[in-house]
């Protein structure tokens, strides 16, 4: 069975294709969304929409980097504007 772009089978040679790519780019899209019309996301729910360990450090850099950029205000657990650094880790 060939394996879609993105996606890898899941463990023993199951049929079943785990695709965290496109789980990741929709869950991102959302993100975006209701960031975008609401003014704000939480640093949690961005955590809880993501695929867990679906960004690197610097995947994740890039996605709240881009949503500042996009409007969108990043805060912590108690309200607060949380800062993006403006390079990615490791730089």
């Amino acid at each position: 069975m060939a394996r879609p772009a993105g996606g890898r089978r899941a463990g023993g040679g199951a049929e079943r294709v785990v695709r965290h790519g496109s789980e990741s780019h929709e869950a991102r899209k959302s993100l975006f969304q209701v960031g975008i019309r609401r003014g704000y996301l939480s640093i949690n729910e961005i955590d809880r929409a993501l695929p867990a360990g679906s960004l690197s450090p610097a995947e994740r850099w890039l996605l709240f980097y881009s949503l500042r950029a996009a409007g969108v205000e990043i805060r912590d657990d108690t309200g607060h504007s949380v800062e993006v650094p403006s390079e990615p880790p490791g730089v």
